[in-house]
């Protein structure tokens, strides 16, 4: 029998995602004023024992979640800190605040008011992905994926006494349009950086290997083209992708990666180096003929609309928009192949992101301030416990 368990909170929310799985919308008008994100104290009593690898220690079932940060104004990326705070990226206000049990803080920036300087919001775009350097210990280097005025581009800042500073260009020119963005970066196993584009409405461009959109793009820190690339020269890593948000590495260093579908069919990934994963010719299962690479796992797009992905040592969690949900898919030997299985049903809403967090434990951003139906509190970041 599989098992299931759902969260013990308010009923389920409606969301109002439009069919072909995109995030269409329009940013505020005028700058709203900064709110203060509530966070959760821990209940006296509570463990706060840190496993050495909570990657390692993320292995079980879904419980029932626990608000970790509320008040969120449209969260999109998700960055867990050594000190076991959280870095969020709030895609409209074009800020990033520090959250965890008993902090919340708003960072300071070069940009107006404080704001990440260079981000232009608007429909999907805005501030969006955020990934900590390997070193980040040492070098305290942030890096944002951030809609600007003409391009999405990937900056890197420096963090020091709450504040993003000496912001650096690694990679511009990326398209941008009202949706179809991509958004997500990660860094790998192997120190480099991993970019999942959007094809920016134009579809043809993930069938181009010299546009930069509809990919998953891999460089090296500093945006320097890895000299392994399958591409002499080019920071592209696969292609044929529509809109993917969701990047994640299993043990063996297999890219899993989950991508919004047109009208049909969401995919699930695994990411060959020089792959073509057929859009906009193939949407969902199919190899083209076996010109294309196929999905591993598809989900019709009222079920998934696919946004973050983390990979743990017996499952990958896919964070569901549209479905509002929270997918889990066994991890075997050969892949992300076992029956997925749906959790985080109820109360929740639409899911924008999911990561391990400091203790084992998943977690979960949702996104119920745009398309959605919020309830008090929303958006919230919220830790989700795994046990057998």
């Amino acid at each position: 029998m599989t098992r299931r368990r759902t969260a013990l909170v308010p009923a389920a929310l409606a969301g109002t995602l439009l069919l072909g799985c995109s995030d269409t919308g329009q940013a505020p008008a005028t700058p709203a004023p900064v709110p203060t994100p509530t966070v959760a104290t821990p209940a006296p009593g509570a463990s706060t024992a840190v496993p050495p690898d909570p990657v390692a220690a993320a292995v079980g079932f879904p419980g029932d979640p626990v608000d970790v940060a509320t008040g969120l104004d449209v969260p999109w990326g998700l960055a867990v800190l050594p000190d076991g705070t959280a870095l969020v990226t709030l895609r409209d206000e074009a800020r990033v605040v520090q959250v965890g049990p008993g902090v919340s803080t708003v960072l300071g920036a070069d940009g107006p008011e404080g704001r990440v300087p260079d981000v232009v919001p608007g429909g999907e775009g805005g501030l969006l992905g955020i990934a900590l350097s390997p070193e980040f210990t040492t070098d305290q280097h942030v890096f944002l994926y951030q809609t600007a005025r003409d391009d999405n581009r990937v900056v890197r800042y420096t963090l020091a006494q709450n504040r993003l500073g000496e912001a650096t260009p690694v990679l511009t020119g990326i398209p941008k349009n009202s949706t179809h963005n991509g958004g997500r970066i990660a860094f790998g196993p192997d120190g480099k950086l991993y970019v999942a584009t959007g094809d920016a409405q134009n579809r043809p461009a993930a069938q181009d290997p010299a546009s930069l959109g509809g990919k998953i793009l891999r460089l090296n820190p500093d945006g320097s083209v890895p000299p392994d690339n399958p591409t002499a020269g080019s920071p592209l890593w696969s292609l044929g992708h529509r809109n993917p948000q969701g990047l994640g590495w299993d043990s063996t260093g297999r890219l899993i990666a989950a991508e919004f579908g047109q009208d049909a069919w969401d995919e699930l990934n695994v990411i060959r180096p020089g792959g073509n994963y057929g859009w906009p010719e193939v949407e969902g299962p199919g190899d083209g003929g076996g010109r294309f690479i196929a999905p591993v796992q598809t989900w019709r797009t009222d079920e998934a609309s696919p946004s973050g992905l983390v990979v743990t040592p017996d499952a990958v969690y896919v964070a569901a928009l549209r479905g509002q949900r929270l997918w889990r898919v066994p991890l075997n030997p050969d892949g992300p192949t076992g029956t997925p299985d749906a959790y985080l049903q109820e109360g929740l809403g639409r899911l924008r992101t999911v990561e391990v967090g400091p203790d084992g434990s998943l977690w979960v951003l949702t996104s119920n301030t745009f398309r959605g139906d919020p309830r008090p509190g929303d958006d919230r970041l919220v830790s989700v416990p795994l046990s057998s």
